[in-house]
């Protein structure tokens, strides 16, 4: 109880931050969620840990999360994400001999399966910025068909998610989730051999994420393609839209990037967070992912903002009064509100970054 009590605080902290964070949050096919039983939302990845908050926090599901197993080498940050539900799973990078323990996650995910309840697991294996769903890992079959095995009652649906960002990495957020269909996968797991069940559950899972995100084949016109839809500042957050302009091969002409009139907001902001600012550069330099910008710079401002408004808040208040110091809060908070919700969301090459990033 005290578990879900924590779980819930922290995920109506993070749910407000990504509203204040973000330009726009498009949700579609909220009602394919299953409002019971067992649920396993494939999905994919291509902004760091920023992709799982943005699922959990637009669908009433408690989540579990697997995640890398690197994020858990500090004992106290250990601590933290278990208590948020999120387990480690083991890859060959991280050697061969940590592949054993992923089967006491396994154990562990049967159980939450087995008692209705969800998994939220990346399938495509790590993260990456381009705008293509990779081949899938057969990892989460593992996991479904290994608790389908174990529970013969069992049914588990898995759901496909697909996310995409306007440009990862930039600020403010511009994002679509869209949930996929239930699949079910007792039928599968029980009229096909193992083999042909696996590959049966990723092409399936496959095929939904394929329309559920932008995605532009990977192949020798991949860069092509992305720069006519940059050039022609689609919106990739329209994603049926801009995946009938890649299959027909009909995408605009190109058109200048709005311009950001707001841009004056951002400086007042920047003047008004200078701690939390120049604590985020420092950290934006020993960030060597690119999908991990959004990450770092949504915790780590999200946090420290708050912190710091509330602090100054208080200093305030002890020379002006509470009424003052209250105003200023809400100030601080409005005009933050304001920027992300009226600066332009461009379409943009990976390489470009606004004023809280760092050109690369």
């Amino acid at each position: 109880m005290i578990q879900k009590i924590w779980f819930t605080l922290v995920w109506s902290f993070i749910k407000l931050g990504l509203y204040f964070y973000s330009n726009k949050i498009t949700v579609l096919g909220r009602k394919n969620i299953p409002k019971r039983g067992a649920v396993l939302f494939a999905v994919n990845h291509p902004n760091g840990l920023i992709d799982p908050l943005f699922v959990t926090t637009t669908n009433s599901r408690q989540n579990h999360f697997l995640v890398r197993a690197a994020s858990f080498k500090n004992p106290t940050i250990k601590k933290i994400l278990e208590s948020l539900y999120l387990m480690p799973i083991y890859r060959i990078r991280d050697g061969i001999k940590q592949l054993s323990n992923n089967q006491e996650i396994f154990e562990k995910c049967y159980k939450i399966l087995d008692k209705g309840e969800t998994l939220m697991i990346f399938p495509e294996g790590s993260h990456d910025k381009k705008r293509s769903i990779r081949p899938l890992s057969k990892g989460f079959t593992r996991i479904v068909f290994g608790a389908l095995e174990k529970h013969k009652d069992l049914e588990i649906k898995v759901v496909p998610v697909g996310i995409t960002y306007q440009h990862p990495s930039d600020f403010p957020t511009k994002v679509t989730i869209n949930y996929g269909k239930p699949i079910g996968t007792r039928e599968i797991f029980e009229t096909n051999s193992g083999a042909k069940s696996i590959n049966i559950l990723k092409a399936k899972v496959s095929e939904q994420l394929e329309k559920l995100s932008v995605h532009i084949t990977d192949d020798s016109n991949y860069e092509t393609t992305l720069q006519k839809l940059t050039d022609a500042q689609v919106d990739f957050t329209k994603v049926d839209e801009v995946n009938k302009m890649i299959q027909s091969e009909s995408i605009p002409n190109s058109k200048n990037a709005k311009t950001n009139f707001v841009k004056p907001l951002l400086y007042l902001i920047i003047l008004n967070s200078i701690i939390p600012f120049f604590i985020w550069k420092i950290v934006r330099n020993k960030i060597d992912e690119i999908e991990f910008i959004d990450t770092f710079r949504f915790a780590l401002n999200w946090f420290l903002c708050t912190f710091f408004y509330c602090l100054q808040a208080y200093i305030v208040s002890l020379f002006y009064g509470n009424t003052i110091g209250l105003f200023y809060l809400t100030i601080s908070a409005f005009i933050v509100l304001l920027y992300s919700k009226l600066a332009p969301t461009n379409a943009k090459k990976h390489k470009e970054f606004n004023e809280f990033g760092k050109q690369v």
